[in-house]
């Protein structure tokens, strides 16, 4: 259980030597500082800065309709849930409807907070505020990633937005985001190695995600720590040296490979804005993120071709095949790796011609997020 920061007055200690007074002073003052630090830290996974008078006139198509976007919907309410469950639910099953409908409210805090950053209009803020504070206050983490993964929303909202933020949904985001990210931590440091199953899966891509933005945007070096070292074991578990993944072999589609991937990516980012490089870092067997890239590079750009989902023997995939879902029989569409190659083409300039090709311009919310590629 992570407590609420409190920033207290804290006056001398009677009847303490006045050395000890003196360390206890010092000590208070390191303390005061480094909850200041923390309330302001953040990984700054988005670099756009805010535009100016001039440039929102002339912004970007893009830019103009996420803002527009967010406007029309900048006094909704949150629609906060304990738990989402979308895992191993086909729609209308179960709490599947519910859940999908409250996960778009993480899409439009994280908008907001894009909105925020460009224009500087409160509003967008505000808007922020009231769907973090709802949302923090009222989930329960369940640590199924899969049910899970949209979080990834709430907590670039929080990224872009912590140092603004009422004290107390900053304190509350903070604690939750902590708990969070401990959560799966413990959770995966509990298995037994080497991992296997969903722990060596697409899930644990998942979980891995999840922990490294919440390190990051935390600035919580055990936690960071922790991370690297998650995701340098999972490479190894996750990715053969030729840069095929676990999930095709289990799976047999590349719908897996791409849904295992893009996690990495996102974590790649956060790293990424704190100098550290996941793309190129190598498991215990040779292989990285960027082998696994490159070897669905050739799916992407259609040279390639590959039949979904015949070898798998999970039931769940026959049963959304049997429900006619787009996607689990015939060929995989190059299509549904777009945003996956638009993240990592602002980790690599090298997958910028493959992101393009699969879709001109990126998602809205990367292009005002990360509107340059890299290099």
């Amino acid at each position: 259980m992570v407590r609420k920061v409190r920033t207290a007055t804290i006056g001398p200690v009677r009847g303490a030597h006045p050395a000890a007074r003196k360390r206890i002073a010092m000590l208070a003052a390191a303390t005061l500082l480094a909850l200041a630090n923390a309330a302001h830290a953040a990984m700054n996974f988005c670099a756009a800065p805010a535009l100016q008078s001039s440039e929102r006139t002339n912004a970007d198509p893009g830019v103009k309709a996420l803002v527009a976007y967010v406007l029309a919907h900048v006094n909704d309410a949150p629609h906060p849930l304990a738990q989402l469950h979308t895992q191993g639910l086909l729609p209308h099953e179960g709490a599947y409807d519910q859940s999908v409908a409250a996960e778009q409210d993480f899409d439009l805090m994280r908008d907001a907070a894009l909105a925020w950053r460009a224009t500087s209009d409160d509003r967008y803020l505000r808007l922020v505020d009231r769907f973090l504070a709802a949302w923090v206050a009222t989930y329960q983490p369940s640590f199924n990633p899969i049910d899970e993964t949209r979080l990834e929303g709430l907590i670039l909202a929080y990224d872009m937005t912590a140092s603004a933020l009422p004290v107390r949904t900053r304190n509350e985001t903070m604690a939750f985001l902590t708990r969070l990210g401990n959560g799966y931590i413990a959770q995966i440091d509990a298995q037994p190695r080497p991992l296997k199953g969903d722990f060596a899966n697409n899930w644990q891509s998942h979980r891995i995600k999840l922990i490294a933005m919440a390190a990051f945007t935390l600035d919580n070096r055990r936690m960071i720590l922790a991370a690297q070292r998650l995701f340098v074991e999972h490479i190894g578990d996750n990715i053969a040296p030729d840069g095929a993944t676990l999930d095709l072999s289990e799976r047999d589609a590349l719908h897996y490979v791409t849904y295992d991937l893009q996690p990495l990516v996102t974590a790649a980012l956060a790293a990424r804005r704190h100098n550290r490089n996941w793309l190129i870092q190598r498991g215990s067997n040779g292989a990285s993120l960027a082998l696994a890239l490159n070897w669905l590079a050739p799916y992407a750009l259609g040279t390639r071709t590959h039949d979904e989902f015949v070898h798998s023997d999970v039931p769940f995939d026959a049963r959304r095949r049997a429900a006619g879902l787009p996607g689990y029989s015939g060929e995989w569409d190059p299509q549904n790796a777009a945003e996956l190659f638009h993240l990592a083409a602002r980790l690599d300039g090298r997958y910028v011609p493959i992101a393009r090709k699969l879709a001109p311009t990126p998602p809205a919310w990367l292009a005002v997020c990360l509107p340059l590629p890299a290099r």
